[in-house]
């Protein structure tokens, strides 16, 4: 009952989504972590308790300004019990299970509070308001790390970054099903950090090297001394890492090769960030006779007295337009005196290859404005430009 009122509650999501730690229990909505003194002039933390007023799957009008407390009695910063609002101190059970120390009454200055966001609101600067003087730092919003079940989310805690930014249906177009990374390397990797953040159901992960030194400094996230020594696949590894903070994501410890391009003929989407070849060469063949759509990121840099430049490219091939992608994306093998194949560290222009991608596969699905629909773009280093081609 709670998670889906809350999620269905302008008012109650919007106190989530500030920070207070609130859950509805039945009849009554509770507010975990409240801060206070007592009389001491202490800084304590109690929980506001108030009844709550539903109208089918959402909230209603709040009936009441009563509401209740747990803990000591709240007082101003002299150590003066609020008498103002507390109109009783009995220990009393509201149901089974919860019990109060505290009733307040703390009225609005017009008729009756339009809804629980600003009855919280104004018991928190009631209430909390004394406190800052004591302790600046003891806030009403904490912002709880909200878990949440296989059937509630991809996630195994609550995308509240989405919903703060009131971007929450605009992310709803990226809950495609399957997307598959083909190179888990530096800008793959920075791929999957990005991606990985997004609703999609199931992210699987292509590559057979393994997660070596080198690695380390041109992939998101910082391993282990002994995650290193431990030399595990890189698929593998990132598998690990992403799902502590989501579900859905599948390890591949293998390359894609001719003998198993079959494997992403079943995806919504792939991402190609590997070196060229033949491989690479029919991996893109089967993708266009497939229908299926993909994204192929480059670099191309070299070292000229002792200053790295190059140019980033990403080409993307969708139902809209692809006549143009065996022309862009090179697939002979790497030339062995590019200095990329060499591992020099380009972390920055790594996760900006990447960045350029998923921005991309986000226009694709419509989450953002994609007035040129441009299937090729080539950042230059030097110079920092942008060009973008090869539009439907």
């Amino acid at each position: 009952m709670s998670k889906p009122l809350i999620a269905r509650s302008t008012d109650l999501k919007r106190l989530q989504d500030e920070g207070y730690d609130i859950e509805v229990r039945e009849r009554f909505l509770l507010v975990r972590s409240f801060p206070y003194l007592n009389t001491k002039r202490e800084v304590h933390r109690g929980i506001l308790v108030m009844p709550l007023d539903s109208a089918g799957d959402a909230t209603a009008i709040p009936e009441s300004h009563v509401a209740y407390f747990i803990g000591e009695a709240p007082c101003h910063e002299n150590g003066r019990v609020m008498t103002e609002i507390v109109t009783g101190s009995n220990k009393t059970q509201l149901e089974v299970g919860l019990f109060v120390d505290h009733s307040f009454s703390a009225k609005p200055v017009e008729g009756r509070y339009p809804d629980y966001y600003q009855k919280i609101e104004r018991h928190a600067a009631i209430i909390c308001g004394p406190v800052a003087a004591i302790d600046p730092s003891a806030k009403p919003k904490v912002f709880p790390v909200i878990e949440t079940t296989e059937t509630e989310s991809v996630f195994k805690y609550a995308d509240t970054a989405s919903s703060r930014a009131g971007i929450a249906v605009a992310a709803a177009k990226l809950e495609v099903g399957k997307v598959a990374i083909v190179g888990v390397g530096g800008s793959g990797s920075y791929i999957l950090d990005l991606v990985a953040k997004t609703p999609v159901k199931e992210v699987h992960l292509f590559d057979g090297d393994q997660m070596l030194n080198h690695n380390a400094f041109r992939s998101p996230g910082a391993p282990t001394v002994e995650e290193l020594r431990e030399k595990p696949l890189k698929a593998e590894y990132f598998q690990k890492v992403y799902s502590k903070m989501r579900r859905g994501v599948f390890a591949h410890p293998a390359f894609i090769t001719e003998a198993n391009v079959e494997k992403l003929k079943q995806f919504d989407f792939v991402f190609l960030s590997m070196d060229g070849g033949p491989a690479k060469l029919y991996i893109i063949q089967k993708l266009l006779e497939w229908g299926v759509q993909f994204i192929d990121v480059g670099m191309g840099l070299e070292l000229i007295k002792e200053a790295i430049g190059g140019i980033l490219t990403v080409t993307t091939s969708s139902t809209a337009k692809h006549d143009h992608v065996l022309g862009r994306i090179p697939v002979v093998p790497t030339d062995k005196n590019n200095d990329y194949s060499r591992n020099i560290q380009v972390a920055d222009l790594n996760a900006m290859n990447a960045a350029m991608a998923v921005i991309k596969w986000k226009k694709l699905l419509g989450f953002y404005h994609d007035f040129e629909k441009e299937h090729f773009s080539a950042y230059t280093v030097d110079g920092n430009r942008l060009s973008n081609e090869d539009r439907p």
